[in-house]
């Protein structure tokens, strides 16, 4: 039977695919939403030199179904790391793998995402190491939908103050004490056994611990993760946030604040006096900052806009777009509709489901921007455009 034939009699559901060799040996191991339709497109004409080269030498292809995306990037990452296929390490630099890291020895342990080129700094003795993952992307959303079925932290223990997370009911409350070490210890627990790939383990753990939990770790959707294998090639890397603010009812400023993969880049906030926009027109002031920074063609382009504002301020917006040719989706939050995100008609339904899975994120951003915006007024501070 020809490899492809084999393939169309694959299942469309998630799991993990191998590509062996005459020799039984794995070229590649790679995971996906729908296993006939993913493997598939390994059959493409005008695909990437190196897997067609790996297609070539490809005698058999074996498969293993998972309940969901979750399950499948957990077992490939398990066989990466049992058999270093030669087509997954092959033209890539393995100091660029993604790894998960959680600190067994703290009171309250924190959960990091690194590359590889970073594991010397956390000892096998002190951390429990997780990976290698191909993608920095799905790892975030991962961690994600595992926070909220087994909530923890990246603040500062027993600080006294909540934490924005806190707030979003991400994390616990170790920040004002409102979890006991040994309950905080037991998420961490359940987080290890999941990707570890001991379901069933977990499951059995939390019949009698919490029920509530298996519901949800039987209910994780792959939408949550990404809509389909194409969205592999979405990335929401960089995400520039803007913000307008009147100082003493004159002067207007315009803040933008930069996150890369969901962290901070302060070096990179810049604010904006506003010049020519009329003295209360949002719209037109935000526009002005808009114009001002997309001159500079130095800087690197958002992956994605956020502005602090709903339908009016991202039509107004999308429309100059639009008339410009510019295409950088933008997303708005509007704080008089529940913090509800308002996307530009530009965007579609999988960039919609990716901005909703970011939320949490993108109200950060909404807050730094404020934040910068009222800094820059008190202390007159900040980097000028």
């Amino acid at each position: 039977m020809q490899l492809k034939d084999k393939i169309k009699k694959f299942p469309k559901k998630s799991g993990v695919y191998f590509f062996l060799d005459k020799n039984k040996k794995i070229l590649y191991v790679g995971r996906a939403t729908s296993l006939k339709n993913r493997v598939l497109q390994y059959f493409q004409k005008n695909i990437d030199e190196r897997i067609a080269e790996m297609v070539s030498l490809a005698t058999d292809i074996k498969y293993i179904e998972t309940d969901n995306l979750l399950e499948a990037i957990i077992l490939e990452a398990k066989n990466i790391k049992k058999f270093w296929p030669k087509y997954n390490i092959k033209d890539k630099d393995n100091r660029s793998f993604i790894y998960i890291v959680i600190n067994k020895r703290s009171d309250y342990p924190t959960i990091k995402i690194i590359r590889e080129r970073e594991l010397d700094k956390f000892p096998i003795n002190e951390f429990v190491i997780f990976g290698p993952y191909q993608s920095l992307y799905l790892i975030q959303n991962a961690l994600k939908i595992i926070r909220r079925i087994f909530p923890y932290s990246t603040c500062k223990a027993n600080s006294g103050k909540p934490c924005f997370d806190y707030q979003i009911r991400l994390c616990p409350g170790t920040c004002i004490s409102e979890i006991s070490k040994k309950d905080y210890r037991k998420n961490i627990a359940n987080i290890i056994l999941l990707l570890s790939g001991e379901k069933n383990k977990l499951i059995k753990k939390l019949l009698k611990d919490n029920p509530e939990s298996v519901k949800a770790l039987k209910h994780i959707q792959d939408v949550s993760l990404l809509t389909n294998e194409n969205d592999l090639n979405i990335k929401i890397s960089r995400i520039e946030g803007y913000d307008i603010s009147h100082f003493a009812g004159r002067e207007t400023y315009g803040s933008m604040v930069v996150f890369e993969d969901s962290v901070p880049n302060k070096n990179e906030y810049r604010l904006f006096k506003i010049k020519n926009a009329p003295s209360g027109d949002d719209e037109r002031a935000l526009l002005e900052m808009l114009e001002r920074r997309l001159h500079h063609n130095e800087w690197q382009k958002p992956d994605l806009i956020m502005i602090d504002g709903g339908k009016p301020q991202v039509d107004f917006i999308n429309k100059f777009f639009k008339q410009n040719n510019i295409n950088i989706p933008i997303v708005g939050i509007s704080k008089y509709d529940n913090d509800r995100l308002v996307f530009s008609n530009s965007l579609n339904k999988n960039q919609k489901i990716l901005a909703e899975n970011i939320k949490a994120t993108l109200l950060k951003v909404r807050e730094e921007a404020h934040r910068f915006a009222n800094r820059g007024r008190k202390m007159g501070f900040g980097k000028r455009k």
